[in-house]
């Protein structure tokens, strides 16, 4: 166990570094949000009674997580990403997909005349994950432990003791916008002949990523460690899924909907997505991004190969908002065009008490 005098020792040597090289490291809890270096994965604190490498470090009341990142400074400067003004909506449309994954509810309009000819109102029937959508921190906990992020339980979601802990509107109240990094690996597999189904199992990994982020002019590596990637950014992956749909019929697209649903690796529910390997763990909690993105129905490569799952990391132990079945084609389409691949990203996550996620409400302008 490290003594006092040795964490002191460290703290001093640290702000001794921080004030030759300019920085302002994350050391004193809670981290305060305008800090430029944060620890790495491997350097992480362990927290008393929390799982191992949870990232707990924002408060005892945080419910934010990593969106604490997007500070005035930073979203300040994301601003300047707007160069033409031009306005790409990210958000398929509410009856998209007819037929969701995983036994979800199809999204259902009632509308109602209020007065014939005159006035109309209309009621949404929905599952806020339907189609385009954030999951929550109350979305998946860490299983092993039933922890959902900084310590919120089952009991606090439903129950009689239920509260408002990680509630989808904490989000609503900060709000999020920042800058947007696209990675458009389904483009860049196609250009090296890399073919896949994005509606089965196929992981991609940090390589293929970094090979497509150089392909594309970025170095996908965060900043501490020379690369492109700053501390608060929003980043979204295109693995071909809604393109992919687009391709099939309604009666295909519903019969892939619904194939079986059970845990493990024989889930009849595959899609391509980010690769669940260690080095893709260090790369996304490394980089510090806000939010992370995708356009299939999960995020990473489902079903997963390991004993754990993505969703674990990023909702529960690191508080990071994650996005998916987003619409990235006209998105991808534009940066190509522009040969730039950061823009400036809005979101507008649902404002409900109580809500465990929400649709994204997104919108990038280049």
């Amino acid at each position: 166990m490290t003594s006092p005098k040795t964490t002191a020792s460290q703290q001093r040597l640290t702000q001794i570094k921080d004030f030759l090289t300019m920085s302002k490291s994350a050391t004193t809890l809670p981290w305060d949000p305008n800090s430029t270096k944060f620890p790495t994965r491997k350097e992480l604190p362990s927290i008393p009674g929390a799982p191992p490498e949870a990232a707990w470090f924002w408060g005892d009341d945080d419910y934010i997580g990593r969106i604490n990142l997007l500070t005035p400074t930073r979203v300040a400067a994301a601003a300047k990403e707007i160069k033409t003004g031009e306005i790409v909506n990210v958000n398929l449309p509410l009856t998209t997909p007819a037929t969701p994954a995983f036994n979800r509810e199809p999204f259902r309009l009632e509308l109602k005349a209020l007065v014939e000819n005159i006035a109309y109102d209309d009621v949404y029937h929905m599952n806020t994950q339907s189609g385009t959508q954030w999951d929550g921190f109350r979305h998946i906990s860490h299983i092993p432990t039933g922890s959902f992020y900084n310590n919120t339980r089952g009991g606090d979601v439903i129950g009689p003791n239920a509260n408002h802990k990680c509630s989808i509107h904490h989000w609503a109240e900060h709000g999020i916008a920042g800058r947007g990094v696209l990675l458009d690996y389904r483009s860049y597999a196609n250009k090296k002949g890399i073919n896949y189904d994005p509606y089965d199992y196929y992981p991609i990994s940090f390589e293929e990523l970094y090979q497509c982020g150089k392909d594309q002019g970025i170095d996908i590596r965060p900043q501490a460690q020379g690369g492109d990637i700053k501390i608060g950014d929003i980043l979204f992956v295109r693995s071909g899924w809604v393109e992919a749909y687009h391709t099939k019929g309604e009666e295909e697209r519903a019969a892939l909907a619904l194939r079986p649903h059970v845990l493990g690796k024989k889930d009849g529910q595959r899609y391509a997505g980010v690769s669940q390997e260690p080095q893709v763990l260090d790369w996304l909690h490394d980089s510090y991004f806000a939010a992370v993105a995708g356009d299939a129905p999960t995020f990473e490569a489902w079903p997963t190969h390991e004993d754990y799952h993505l969703h674990e990391y990023i909702l529960a132990l690191w508080g990071m908002p994650l996005g998916e079945m987003l619409d990235l084609e006209k998105l991808a389409q534009k940066c190509r065009e522009r040969n730039r691949w950061t823009f400036f990203f809005t979101s507008a996550p649902a404002n409900c008490p109580g809500g465990v996620s929400s649709h994204v409400n997104g919108t990038a302008i280049l």
